[in-house]
């Protein structure tokens, strides 16, 4: 496992979660998607990624980055998704720096917040073009709560007929 520090999200990582958020997004885009994934992305950068602080403060949530000593690996945000329950969203991991427990580590980190709010459920959600992400929850107790074909487009979901898979956990 590589050393990391989680922390809260500070105005000076802006350019690096923007810059993560985006080469992810890229990465996961087939080909025949290419230009869905791009108003995806610029959607998502405009509602909420470019103004991190702001989105997660009107709904009551946080948002963290993980970093090593040189840059940083990794992102997530939590905000209430019923009055008990905390839903995870943008978790993502630097490619470069994958397979070295990062995920499970800001996962743990998520479910731990869960617990100190008081909300004992975690919700997340992932498409079928991230199976790294659907083994992770799958491994770590999360429970299928439904399948979805996305349609509409948001900035939490591309839309184009993707596969989207719903999670749930109780803490």
């Amino acid at each position: 496992m590589t050393a990391i520090t989680i922390r809260p999200f500070r105005s000076d990582d802006a350019a690096a979660v923007r810059d993560l958020f985006i080469r992810v997004n890229r990465l996961l885009a087939p080909a025949e998607m290419k230009e869905a994934f791009e108003a995806y992305i610029q959607r998502s950068l405009e509602e909420e990624v470019d103004r991190i602080t702001e989105y997660y403060a009107e709904r009551n949530g946080r948002f963290w980055v993980a970093v090593d000593d040189r840059a940083l690996v990794g992102m997530f945000g939590l905000e209430p998704s019923e009055e008990d329950a905390m839903e995870l969203r943008r978790m993502y991991v630097d490619p470069q720096s994958r397979k070295q427990g990062i995920a499970r580590q800001m996962l743990r980190f998520a479910e731990d917040e869960c617990r100190r709010r008081n909300r004992l459920t975690m919700h997340l959600s992932t498409s079928e073009l991230q199976s790294a992400a659907l083994a992770l929850y799958r491994n770590s107790g999360y429970v299928l709560v439904r399948e979805e074909t996305a349609t509409k487009a948001s900035n939490k979901t591309l839309g184009g007929g993707i596969r989207r898979y719903h999670f749930t956990k109780a803490l």
